[in-house]
């Protein structure tokens, strides 16, 4: 092994740690996760592939703990970590095919504009949301032609606060010093990559005993998932992976985007409740309920009795889980937002880019990678029940984990190697050596389905005796009864 590779496992073994001990796990459990590294998997100038390690491996050696609390085992089993298995779930979403045909991912008002003094970015996905971005420019024609001449006229903070203001969605470009600067990312830098805790003294959870093949460890426990988009749906299709029995809910006014919810509804049944109308219906899933998972802006669904302390108070011993995109603290905590903007504002597109156009990370690798982050925060604060008591929150944001992508993932001088473009590392333990192409087809199944025919990519989460792909295929969304399964 080179110089250059024991530097990089040391990285390697820092950057686990790190997320590991956010997570408030042992320190100990670490030498039980291994890598195995590949060239090519997600190029980067930041160190993408190694938050991307991190984050899977410190789900599934979370996993793991919890498999062997329940299973009476007496060591947690062996965590493995390939990085093509996490390249490819990285972008899951671009493998997917549904009866042949490529999902759509961005809509044409989805992209980067040149303003008057640089760039702005816009996510208008959602039919909603491209209504009041055309609305905030003054706009009944969307075509591209119009509203670039319109956009290059203005600047582009007067963008960003306009299409704020409409409740839109537009996100000026920022280098890594504006946003240190910036008010927001102030307070995103004060806080934790993991932030969780106990909101009461509720006894210790007494969970179920678990065996078989393969080892579930979240089985029997029913999971409200009351999230969208991407980081959410992860995280919640990660614990169905495990066993769990989630339920989306969803508005009904507010319809998801069908491809989007084939490929995160793997393992899920998803319902439509109006949290006004059917209160009933809703109180009644909550009330027995072991994890309420929210991806809203916070405080937006406070008014229904769903904040993490109102949550305990009516249901001693629940796990809340929120996630957020610019975090529940800060002047933009009220704020909408997606991966891509938040790539925008932090300085990730300005890293990633040139002089003359921002550029992208290889994958919404914040999404993605904060998504395995609650999936991990989850299933440490079912640990830590078992053994402690407490109802429990666990709370992430996109900002702050491109916080660490920027400024912390591969050890204390990462932010240095960055800005060389020094670009993915080695791997790490005994398999760093291992360090060849590989393609994601071993990754990748087919399943029919009330969709169509599927082909999806496999879960990276692995871990001795445990899963290795979902139980059920994502039904039409919304279609299932209001009730756990």
């Amino acid at each position: 092994m080179t110089d250059n590779e024991t530097i990089e496992d040391i990285k390697n073994i820092e950057d686990t740690e790190y997320v590991w001990s956010a997570l408030g796990g042992d320190p100990a459990l670490v030498p039980r996760v291994s890598v195995t590294a590949r060239k090519g998997a997600l190029e980067a100038r930041l160190l993408v592939r190694e938050l991307a390690r991190a984050c899977v491996g410190a789900c599934a050696l979370a996993a793991a703990e919890l498999g062997a609390r329940r299973g009476g085992l007496r060591e947690v089993p062996r965590v493995r970590v390939d990085d093509v298995a996490v390249a490819t779930a990285f972008v899951s979403e671009r493998h997917l095919l549904i009866s042949g045909r490529a999902p759509v991912t961005f809509a044409p008002m989805s992209r980067f504009w040149r303003t008057a003094d640089g760039w702005v970015r816009t996510h208008a996905n959602y039919p909603h949301h491209r209504a009041r971005l055309l609305a905030a420019l003054g706009l009944s024609d969307d075509r591209v032609s119009v509203v670039e001449s319109v956009l290059a006229e203005r600047s582009a903070l007067e963008v960003e606060e306009s299409v704020y203001a409409a409740g839109g969605l537009a996100v000026a470009l920022r280098t890594p010093e504006e946003w240190a600067g910036h008010p927001q990312g102030v307070a995103v830098a004060a806080r934790s990559l993991v932030e969780h805790g106990r909101l009461d003294a509720t006894h210790a959870r007494v969970l179920a005993p678990v065996d078989g093949d393969p080892l579930l460890p979240a089985a029997g426990l029913r999971v409200l998932d009351l999230t969208r988009v991407i980081a959410g749906p992860v995280a919640t299709r990660t614990l169905a992976l495990l066993g769990a029995d989630v339920l989306r809910v969803d508005r009904p006014q507010l319809p998801e985007l069908p491809d989007q919810h084939a490929d995160t509804g793997f393992g899920k049944r998803s319902t439509r409740l109006d949290l006004r109308a059917d209160r009933r219906a809703f109180e009644e899933l909550l009330a027995t309920a072991d994890v309420v998972v929210t991806g809203y802006r916070p405080g937006a669904l406070d008014r229904f009795g769903l904040s993490p302390e109102a949550l305990a108070e009516r249901r001693p011993g629940v796990v809340v889980a929120q996630l957020s995109a610019w975090g529940a603290y800060g002047p933009w905590r009220e704020r909408r937002g997606f991966d891509s903007l938040v790539q925008v504002a932090t300085g990730i597109a300005t890293a990633e880019g040139s002089p003359e156009r921002p550029g992208a990370l290889p994958a919404q690798a914040l999404d993605h990678g904060t998504g395995y982050l609650l999936a991990a925060g989850v299933l440490r604060a079912l640990t830590e029940q078992s053994y402690e008591g407490g109802s429990r929150f666990v709370r992430l944001a996109l900002a702050r984990t491109a916080a660490w992508l920027m400024h912390g993932v591969g050890g204390a001088d990462a932010e240095d190697d960055v800005y060389a473009g020094r670009g993915a590392g080695a791997g790490r333990g005994a398999d760093a050596g291992n360090d060849v192409h590989a393609g994601p087809d071993g990754w990748l199944a087919e399943t029919d389905s009330a969709l169509g025919r599927l082909r999806y990519v496999l879960p990276p989460v692995s871990f001795a005796g445990g899963p290795v792909d979902w139980g059920r295929a994502p039904g039409v969304w919304g279609s299932d009864a209001a009730r756990w399964a």
